[in-house]
């Protein structure tokens, strides 16, 4: 194609990832043409493969919102792991248990890989949704309606709107101008792949150590992905380590109720927090980790990212619907308005956590203890602890 053939689109989203592609594909479902630019396109699922390391706790209210676009339910063909027990202890003796049962709920959220994810939502994709794959983004330029990219290829997309969810690195975000505030955690994250001995878990758990949380997902069968946060040199130390070597360190760092686990693969990444100054510059709109990166600590950054998406389709629906500009700047100074705050509280939250749990000052280690006590015994703040971890208002 030449490059000087301007294709037209009511959208274009740049980064076809579980939250770029939820979005792709709610937007075309109410009749819109999107353009879906993406790297790499997700990978055919194959069943006798070993669970991917990237894993992400998909929590009531993503699941409904997914179940709606029609992608969960190519999901449970595919591979998921459901729990309905959530535990969090400094000391195995002092358990703190959110159960689904506490809010009449079979589940409170279930384990997902992303690359499996990404692929249920792909598979639901209409011919409203024309794929750029594998293309990158060039350039960007903006009038008062409208907004032209210009790709690898040389091909060029104008559209009404472009919604960035290229991740954390968003090149579109750097191309639209917008500032982002943020730091480096002092420690990182090791993640590993698990056979163990038990039959497939319904709980997953989370204990909070000096050095940083040790934590447990339920996996399908008999797996499981550990997560391992430290400070960085040890983690990439750890990283280095051969299987049969990661599994004896494993064994000695993490609690008895772990079990005889043996390690199959890992990998690791550094921690950062990321907040974008605004949501959007002109007629560019930023969701997921190209607007926010938290610390990974309960797994919410995928559900925020799809809190970010389904209200943002809602308002581009509702405007569409009304033969309204869906670029316009009330649209999205309406979806910043309600997402920069919950998002923000969502950061502060888990960075307190970390702050609390993340230390051995003697003050705090007593604090931690009264909170973990408290949680245990006050029904109405398990309650309410359990709605907020499942996504329920």
């Amino acid at each position: 194609m030449s490059s000087n053939t301007v294709q037209q689109f009511d959208i274009s989203i740049v980064g076809g990832g579980m939250v770029g592609a939820a979005i792709a594909l709610s937007l075309s479902q109410a009749g819109l043409q999107v353009a879906l630019i993406e790297k790499q396109a997700p990978a055919e699922f194959d069943s006798a493969s070993a669970p991917d390391l990237r894993v992400s706790s998909i929590n009531l209210a993503s699941e409904a919102w997914l179940t709606k676009l029609g992608a969960w339910q190519l999901l449970q063909q595919m591979r998921l792991c459901p729990y309905q027990r959530l535990q969090a202890f400094e000391h195995p003796a002092s358990i703190v248990t959110f159960d689904a049962a506490e809010v009449k709920n079979s589940h409170l959220g279930h384990i997902v890989e992303n690359n499996v994810l990404q692929l249920a939502l792909w598979q639901q994709f209409t011919a409203k949704v024309t794929r750029f794959c594998p293309a990158s983004v060039s350039a960007l330029s903006q009038t008062s309606d409208n907004a032209l990219l210009t790709l690898d290829s040389g091909e060029q997309l104008r559209s009404a709107l472009v919604i960035a969810a290229d991740g954390g690195n968003s090149q579109l975000r750097q191309l639209a101008g917008i500032g982002t505030s943020g730091w480096q955690y002092q420690q990182a994250c090791l993640v590993a792949l698990v056979n163990t001995p038990y039959p497939q878990q319904d709980v997953t758990w989370q204990q909070f150590t000096p050095t940083g949380p040790k934590a447990f997902l339920p996996l399908p069968g008999q797996q499981g992905n550990i997560v391992w946060y430290d400070n960085a040199p040890t983690v990439k130390h750890l990283a280095t380590l051969k299987p049969e070597q990661l599994t004896r360190e494993l064994l000695k760092a993490f609690p008895e109720q772990l079990g005889e686990v043996k390690v199959v693969s890992s990998s690791w990444f550094p921690l950062a927090r990321m907040d974008v100054n605004r949501y959007f510059a002109g007629r560019v709109v930023l969701a997921g980790d190209a607007a926010h990166t938290i610390n990974p600590l309960a797994g919410q950054g995928v559900n925020l990212g799809f809190a970010d998406a389904k209200l943002l389709t809602e308002l581009i629906i509702s405007a569409h619907q009304q033969q309204q500009d869906i670029g316009n700047e009330t649209l999205l100074s309406g979806y910043q308005r309600k997402r920069k705050p919950a998002n923000l509280l969502m950061m502060s939250t888990m960075d307190g956590f970390y702050q609390l749990f993340g230390n051995d000052i003697a003050p705090l280690r007593k604090l931690r203890q009264l909170a973990l006590t408290l949680a245990s015994r006050s029904g109405a703040l398990k309650k309410l602890v359990t709605h907020y971890a499942v996504g329920i208002k």
